[in-house]
Formats: structure tokens, C-alpha cells, sequence
């Protein structure tokens, strides 16, 4: 029990959230508000013994990628305490974490089991191979944490690192050094320790990658001719076909319209055809590693797993997303808020471009996915940047992978994460053309885009604090956290389960039981070799069926698994029939 003073601070502090505040505004606002004058004070008083030395280190770049890499893998190891390595919940994740034990047997597709029947689940094909539907970024990835740090999680942590470093060295070919570490910065606060793509194997950080190396290669390349930017560019081109195929054609529109201008004088043309024979050697072998995955997984080498997929199970019902607006009613905050995402990001085919542009307003918000809010009151002076043809490139790239990928009937930030960088580019030009501003000769603009700076960094430092020295009191605020998405308790009761399947000796069978009202969640996951799997996974079929895969595996203890149940219920598996609901 808290003590009777404690118990007075924190109804204190609970009154000023915003279901009892008729101003909307929560105690995060009100300390995030004083944080931030104490920081301002702390730059005023300080800049000038700051600026210099932020200059200073601004012109390394070795030093400034390594500073960004060791941050963000730093700050998100201190928070293991109150958030440890995140388990996997979502089909997607299990697929990608499928394709890298795939790869570490050392082959691109698993033979289909005997009884795939038992083994159905999303984004997983069991014909004609057992084999995850998704191009092999990802999974490399997961692969290389595996080997290296024995644990899948190691590649993540390794991804982002890279990412936030690479952001910055691309940013230094379309900005001045203070400004592009800045927007490293801002890429560590918004896509580091608290972002989804952190704390979960879905991916997102490599496609970001992608961007990174190409967006920074292209101007490198213009203005020096060195084909060692050619390689790279060709490098991000080659592990964004390996991570999104799909939206691979938007980086190469992207990347051919960039190079246009220059094709006007013919020893450019010269040069750029060199550059173009050297990125295309470099993505050679990426093409060959699509077709040869195709060729093991489909057994055609033009037929992508994903379309397979497509072809013989089609899009989950689930996403056509049918609200029900009884439940919805039930809803707390922070479901209320997901359920509101999840009506924006779904939706059926557009039948004419009256309906694919209400898609893409319905979008929209969330691209706040890229941005901090405090970034908001800066963003409207990137305009002011367009008078310069990389910028109106830049926004005209935005524009085709916004576009391209509103032909899908869901989406989520990780299709577009190959542009992330450039949405920290607009960002960062945003606060350096607001910084030119002047108001009778006093620097206004510089103060505002320092201000805007300082809340961003309140921002993330708040939500960070809470997280480091996350207690009981506090967790109701994290109601309020919006768009960070960082691995918390067990809501769903996998690793309750997992933890007691763990206690049990010897090898076990886990038949899963869905009652009628089951959505999307699937429990049914396996790796590459199922039967040398400790535990197996499986489809409740019924006693007749089941019968079938007790009879395959004699020597393993048998659970029968309700994960509708609150929490979910694992008991010893019966063959009578069993009452289906609670």
C-alpha cells in the first residue's frame, strides 16, 4: 500500500489528467512544459559554451555515427529493467523470425510437413513448401543477431544503431554538419528506444537503411563522380529489393528522376552511365537471391512467395477491419485510440479515384509515425525550401512512395520506411529555414527553431524518464503515450504460457483452441524444424483429427490451449470433447 503521503501526491498529480481536466491537458503536458523552461534556461545560460563544441563534433563523422549507433543501443539496453527483450505477438513477426531459423539451416525453404494441415497460420505458406511469404531483409537480419549475439533481438538493437548513424551521414550531403547531427539526433529520439520498429521483429529499420545509404550516395555522386557512391547507392538499392520488393520501384524511380538534371551535358552522361553499370552490378546479386528464393519457396523464379499466398488464402478477413460500435463504446483510451488507427489504415480496394483519395486523406495522420510533435509549428517552412530543385525532388519522392502505397488495402509506416530519412531531411530543413527568420533584424527565427529543438528533446526525455523509472503510480499515464510503442508486461499471455510450457519437462505438443468470437491473434507458430522443435504448435481439429498428430508425436506431453480465455488457459489436452467458450 502507498503511504498516506505518497497516496496525497499522486491523486495530486492523478487530477491533473485530462479525464479530469476540462482543459485537455495532462500532467505529462504540465511537467513536460516545466522540463522544458529549465531546459531553456539551461541553453541560454549555456549556448555559449555548448555551440562551439557542438560544431566541433559535428564535423567528425566517424565519431558522430558511432556517438548515435552506441546511444541508441545504449538507451534502450537501460530500460531492460521495466522492459525486457520483446517477445513476438504478431504473425508478422513470427514469419520473419521463421525465415531466419530457415536460413540458419542453411536453406531459403522447409519441406511441407506430413500434417500441414495442423500447422495453418498467417503469412506462412505450407504449400508447396513450409516457408515464411516475406522477402529475406528482415530475416537476414535476425539471422546475423542470432549468430553473433545469440538472439534474434541483437539484430533489431543492431539495425536501429545503423540506422540512426547512417541518417546523420546522409543528412551531411544535403545540410550543413550542426544541422545534419541534429537531425540524427531527432532520428534517435523518434526512431530509437521507444519507436516499434525498437521493440519488435516485424522490421522497418532496414528498409530505413536502404534509404539512407541511397538518398546520402546520390548527391555524393553528383557533385564528386565517385563510383564508390555509385556502390552504395547500388548497396541500398539491393537490400531495399531484398526487404520491400514492391516499393524497390519507387527507389529507383526516385533515384533515375534525382539524376535527371545532369543528364543534360553528355560527360555526365558519361559518368552516370559508369555509375549506373556499377549499381547494377552491386544489385545483381540481389536479383538473383529473389529469383533463387522464389524458385525454392514458389518453384518458379518470377513468382514471389507473397503472391502464393495471395493466391491461396487471400487477404485475412480480419483486415477488412468491421467495426462494432457496441464494443466500441467499451473502449478505454489507449484502445480507443488503437481502434481509431486501425479504421485509418485498413479498408477495401478503391473502386475510383474519388475513393483511393479518401483512402489516402484517411492516412494521413498517420505519418505522425515520422514526426515529433513539437515538429509540427516548424514543418510549414520546409515550402519555403522549394525553390531549390533537391527539395521539390525531395517532396516529389514523398509523394510517390505516399502514393504507390495507397494502392494496398492496409498500411502500416514500415512500407514507406525506405523515405524515413527523408522525412527527418524536411524536418531538419523545416527548423533551418524557420531559423533565417528575422523580425527588425532580431534573430526570432533562430530562438523559434531552438525552442522547437529544446521541446522535442523534452518530449522524448519525458517519455523516456517514465519509462527508466517506470512505477505503478505512474501507469496510468502511459495511457497517454501515443505512437511510441515499447513492449510492456505480458497483455496478451504469451510469456505466462511459454513460461509454463518451459517448466514442463521433455518435448510437448500444444494443440490451440480458438472459441468462436477469435480474431486475429494467432498462436500457432513454429520455426523451420518443427519436429525438432521442444514445442509444437498445432490446430485444435477436433478428437478424430487430432488423433492423427498424437499418433505422430507418442512421446510428447500434450496442452490443450484457449487463448480466448482471460487470461489465456493451458491444460492438459483431453481427447473427450471439451465445452468450447467460458
Amino acid at each position: 500500500m502507498l503511504r498516506p503521503r505518497r497516496m496525497f501526491l499522486f491523486h495530486v498529480f492523478r487530477s491533473f489528467l485530462p479525464l479530469h481536466n476540462p482543459l485537455g491537458f495532462g500532467a505529462s503536458d504540465f511537467i513536460e512544459l516545466l522540463v522544458a523552461v529549465l531546459l531553456i534556461l539551461l541553453v541560454l545560460t549555456g549556448r555559449s559554451l555548448i555551440a562551439p563544441w557542438f560544431a566541433t563534433i559535428a564535423q567528425k563523422i566517424a565519431w558522430c555515427m558511432l556517438l548515435l549507433a552506441l546511444l541508441s543501443v545504449t538507451l534502450r539496453l537501460l530500460l531492460l529493467p521495466h522492459h525486457p527483450v520483446p517477445s513476438p505477438a504478431v504473425s508478422d513477426e513470427f514469419s520473419h523470425l521463421l525465415l531466419a531459423d530457415t536460413l540458419l539451416h542453411g536453406r531459403l525453404a522447409n519441406p511441407p510437413h506430413p500434417l500441414h494441415q495442423f500447422f495453418e497460420t498467417y503469412f506462412v505458406l505450407q504449400e508447396p513448401t513450409y516457408s515464411s511469404i516475406y522477402a529475406m531483409g528482415q530475416g537476414i537480419l535476425l539471422a546475423a543477431g542470432r549468430i553473433t549475439f545469440g538472439h534474434w533481438w541483437a539484430g533489431v538493437l543492431l539495425s536501429t544503431a545503423a540506422f540512426c548513424a547512417l541518417c546523420y551521414w546522409m543528412l551531411r550531403a544535403w545540410m550543413t554538419p550542426g544541422w545534419a547531427l541534429a537531425g540524427g539526433l531527432l532520428a534517435l529520439m523518434q526512431f530509437g528506444p521507444l519507436n516499434q520498429w525498437t521493440n519488435s521483429y516485424w522490421g522497418g529499420a532496414v528498409s530505413a537503411i536502404a534509404g539512407c545509404l541511397v538518398f546520402g550516395a546520390l548527391p555524393r555522386l553528383r557533385e564528386t563522380g565517385r563510383m564508390r557512391y555509385a556502390a552504395l547507392s547500388g548497396l541500398g538499392l539491393a537490400m531495399q529489393l531484398l526487404t520491400r520488393p514492391y516499393e524497390s520501384v519507387f527507389l529507383i524511380a526516385s533515384a533515375a528522376v534525382y539524376l535527371l538534371p545532369a543528364l543534360r551535358n553528355r560527360d555526365e552522361v558519361r559518368k552516370f552511365t559508369r555509375a549506373a553499370a556499377v549499381m547494377a552490378l552491386v544489385v545483381i546479386p540481389a536479383i538473383g537471391l529473389t529469383l533463387l528464393q522464389n524458385k525454392q519457396v514458389t518453384g518458379s523464379w518470377t513468382t514471389l512467395p507473397y503472391v502464393v499466398s495471395r493466391y491461396q488464402y487471400a487477404v485475412p478477413t480480419t483486415f477488412t477491419f468491421q467495426p462494432n460500435p457496441v464494443a466500441h463504446r467499451e473502449l478505454t483510451h489507449e484502445q480507443e485510440l488503437d481502434y481509431e488507427v486501425q479504421l485509418i489504415i485498413h479498408g477495401k480496394e478503391p473502386d475510383t479515384v474519388t475513393e483511393y483519395l479518401k483512402r489516402l486523406l484517411r492516412r494521413v495522420r498517420v505519418y505522425r509515425f515520422f514526426f515529433l510533435a513539437p515538429l509540427y509549428v516548424a514543418l510549414p517552412a520546409f515550402f519555403l525550401a522549394l525553390c531549390e530543385w533537391r527539395f521539390r525532388w525531395v517532396l516529389l519522392t514523398l509523394l510517390l512512395f505516399s502514393l504507390g502505397a495507397n494502392f494496398y488495402p492496409y498500411f502500416y509506416p514500415h512500407y514507406i520506411a525506405a523515405v524515413t530519412s527523408l522525412f527527418v531531411l524536411v524536418s531538419v530543413v523545416a527548423l533551418e529555414r524557420l531559423s533565417r527568420l528575422k523580425i527588425r533584424a532580431w534573430p526570432a527565427g533562430r530562438q523559434a527553431a531552438s525552442l522547437v529543438l529544446i521541446f522535442c528533446a523534452v518530449h522524448f526525455l519525458f517519455w523516456y524518464g517514465l519509462h527508466l523509472f517506470e512505477n505503478q503510480e505512474f501507469l496510468e499515464l502511459m495511457r497517454y503515450e501515443t505512437w511510441d510503442s515499447i513492449n510492456h508486461g505480458d497483455p496478451e499471455g504469451r510469456i505466462a504460457v511459454n513460461n509454463q510450457l518451459a517448466q514442463s519437462p521433455g518435448k510437448q505438443l500444444v494443440f490451440v483452441r480458438y472459441w468462436p468470437q477469435h480474431m486475429f491473434e494467432e498462436w500457432v507458430h513454429n520455426l523451420a524444424d518443427i519436429d525438432g522443435s521442444r514445442v509444437v504448435w498445432a490446430r485444435d481439429l477436433g478428437p478424430a483429427e487430432n488423433e492423427k498428430l498424437q499418433r505422430y508425436y507418442p512421446d510428447r506431453t500434450q496442452w490443450l490451449l484457449e487463448p480466448d480465455a482471460k487470461p489465456p488457459r493451458l491444460s492438459r489436452y483431453a481427447a473427450a470433447p471439451v465445452k468450447i467458450g467460458p
